[in-house]
């Protein structure tokens, strides 16, 4: 039974911990100014005059709807859709023939990825006809657009079916392949967007990227900071009430296991 109060303990723990991430991305969007790019060109300009050129940098909010960078517009390789971002994911779901020491053959369904892709360039953000680019540093920003999500049977291989099991019974192992899960994710041009990072000039042009500290939250979103502030003190306060159900139910199993 102690193992039982252990294993809820940590669990708990693990909650709590998770809410305690949540709170303080929450007090960080509170506490980040919202900035606009004039406010940053002008801060920039400050930090020329004082001999920093190239150097500028400054945590910020920025607001704004997705936009092309120079380069145009990007195709998504799965579904074909003109936008700012994509990204696909593409897995192999399949049965797994395995025979164990005391010669009993067991069948697991199991699925791994084959492929994975992110679009490498950036993007911008456009507001009052003015732009600031954005580099997600291939992360996946919160909110885009699903437009694949298709399953296709895959042919089988050799030892699949019948000829999976009877290697399995001879003492091996065989993979039969189920088929293959297509997924794709793009961000269209126009979307509204929330981005909470660190404008930077190192590159010229300013840019909004995940902060060099890497303490320091980075958020892409789609929605709004009113939003993803009410979602993320819900999620806090679940993981509060459950961490702390846990450790007591954990603390009571100790307590009981040691009468």
């Amino acid at each position: 039974m102690w193992i039982f109060g252990i294993v809820l303990l940590l669990a708990g723990a693990g909650c709590l911990y998770f809410a305690t991430r949540a709170q303080k991305r929450v007090h960080a969007m509170m506490a980040t100014e919202t900035l606009s790019v004039p406010e940053l060109e002008e801060l920039r300009r400050i930090s020329d005059d004082l001999g920093a050129r190239g150097r500028f940098r400054k945590v910020c909010e920025v607001v704004g709807e997705t936009h092309p960078a120079p380069h145009g517009l990007l195709r998504s390789e799965l579904a074909g859709i003109e936008c700012v971002w994509h990204s696909h994911r593409v897995q192999r779901r399949y049965k797994h023939y395995d025979r164990d020491s005391d010669g009993r053959t067991t069948v697991t369904t199991r699925t791994e990825t084959v492929a994975e892709h992110t679009s490498g360039q950036g993007f911008a953000l456009i507001r009052d006809g003015l732009t600031i680019g954005v580099d997600p540093a291939g992360r996946r920003p919160d909110g885009v657009e699903q437009v694949a999500d298709r399953f296709e049977q895959g042919e089988r291989r050799a030892e699949g079916g019948i000829m999976g099991v009877l290697g399995a019974l001879s003492g091996g192992e065989r993979d039969e392949t189920i088929g293959y899960q297509y997924t794709e994710w793009v961000l269209r041009p126009g979307t509204p967007m929330y981005v909470l990072g660190e404008v930077h000039d190192s590159i010229g042009p300013l840019v909004i990227a995940p902060p060099a500290d890497s303490k320091l939250p980075f958020v892409l979103s789609t929605r709004s900071e009113e939003q993803l502030t009410e979602s993320a003190r819900g999620r806090q306060r679940l993981l509060a009430w459950i961490g702390a159900g846990l450790a007591v139910a954990g603390v009571a199993l100790l307590v009981v296991a040691l009468l």
